[in-house]
């Protein structure tokens, strides 16, 4: 096992987590083994509990627990330091699995047949993240997502407006729901990380997709890269409402059910909260086209969910029986269904007319990463680009973000 230097894990993990069985769950006393299922999703919570007593009814003598806390991500570095890893974890193919996985605290499937289930794309998207320090499949990608525009297609078709594929008709079709008394974006800026859906579908058309490589060589910086997201940041920021910055992801997804705004930059996990807000709205999506050039314009897309297992988990067998039964086909397509998501797993397709607009890039393989999933963990971007659309000083804004990289990257 490796002790990483850098980041949060640099506390000695070596010797705590080759305590096998520290955390996670355990045996009951009617015989059964508990298993924990630690989520960094909330909009999942229903979908997972579900799914779980279809499990359980099949092995009686399994019980899963679920945990979906909130802070998920610090929750789980918590738990890292204290020896007390989940059995099994459903986490974000992020900056943290990538962390997670050099620090040697996750299982191999390298030699596993469910490999060969998932599409090779997202194996190798998650094995980019871990990088050449660590060799192996040390998560199953198993839901993928889409940050795109959601649209209301009933204010769109009474507005008279065509589905944008450039930058400028973009900007023309946000005038012109503007000129109509239509508020043309709905943010939700009141939570930092919403400003994230926001960034990564601009930065994910325009800035260069080896940026972070380069800037851990010293051969690129936000000032010189990201110079035309910034500029563009700030365009979409004027087609708000005169709150940006004091509504909520939840309060967001209700007032855009009810018919407040045109446009919502977020993901397709905002789809279901809208629905169940209002299950009669009409919505559409489409890639956030912030190049000028319709052909450079992809859909920005990601390993949304990566099914992991604790390499010092004590039922082991276990945890990867409930990994299978996940990966089944019949198990894929009831999650993406339920969670209007997309899925890594091989003849599994998202078939929703929402996601009409966006299906081409998926056929025509027109998809990009999110570029925040190469930046350090614990950089704390989401609050850095909140704090630049709030004092709008682009420069300054910029500068930070090359320094605290760097810092991250420095301890």
């Amino acid at each position: 096992m490796k002790k990483i230097t850098k980041g949060f894990l640099s506390v000695s993990l070596g010797a705590s987590l080759l305590l096998a069985g520290c955390g996670g769950g355990g045996d009951n006393a009617d015989g059964k083994v508990t298993l924990e299922l630690f989520s960094n999703k909330s909009e999942s919570i229903d979908t997972y509990k579900g799914l779980i007593a279809k499990f359980e009814e099949q092995n009686p003598d399994i019980d899963i627990k679920l945990e979906a806390p909130p802070e998920a991500e610090t929750v789980l570095k918590t738990r890292l330091t204290k020896d007390d890893l989940p059995d099994i974890m459903s986490i974000g193919g992020n900056a943290t699995y990538g962390e997670l996985a050099r620090a040697g605290v996750f299982h191999d499937f390298t030699d596993s047949e469910l490999v060969g289930k998932i599409q090779p794309s997202y194996v190798e998207m998650l094995e980019k993240l871990v990088g050449s320090e660590e060799e192996g499949v040390f998560g199953l990608p198993y839901a993928t997502n889409a940050n795109h525009v959601i649209y209301n297609k009933q204010k769109v078709e009474e507005l008279g407006i065509e589905i944008p594929t450039n930058w400028d008709e973009f900007v023309a079709a946000l005038d012109k729901a503007k000129e109509a008394g239509e508020t043309p974006i709905y943010f939700t800026l009141q939570e930092a990380w919403t400003a994230m859906s926001v960034w990564n579908g601009v930065a994910g058309n325009l800035a260069p997709d080896d940026f972070a490589t380069k800037k851990n060589a010293g051969e690129a910086s936000f000032a010189n890269e990201y110079d035309e997201v910034a500029d563009k940041m700030l365009t979409l920021l004027e087609y708000g409402h005169k709150d940006n910055f004091g509504i909520g992801y939840g309060d967001g997804n209700s007032a855009f059910a009810t018919g407040n705004g045109v446009f919502y930059i977020q993901g397709n996990w905002a789809i279901p909260e809208i629905l169940k807000a209002n299950p009669d709205i009409q919505l559409g999506t489409f890639a956030l086209p912030s190049n000028d050039q319709a052909e450079e314009n992809d859909l920005v897309s990601g390993v949304d969910v990566a099914l992991a297992v604790s390499e010092t988990t004590e039922h082991k067998e276990e945890a990867l029986k409930f990994v299978e039964f996940m990966i089944s086909e019949e198990t894929a397509k009831t999650y993406i269904d339920e969670q209007k998501a997309f899925s890594a797993v091989e003849g599994v397709f998202q078939e929703d007319p929402v996601f009409e607009g966006i299906k081409v890039n998926f056929e025509e393989g027109r998809l990009t990463s999110f570029p925040d999933h190469y930046y350090p963990a614990g950089m704390g971007t989401e609050n850095l680009v909140q704090d630049f659309l709030i004092k709008k000083n682009k420069e300054a804004a910029l500068k930070t973000l090359d320094s605290e990289w760097e810092k991250v990257m420095n301890r």
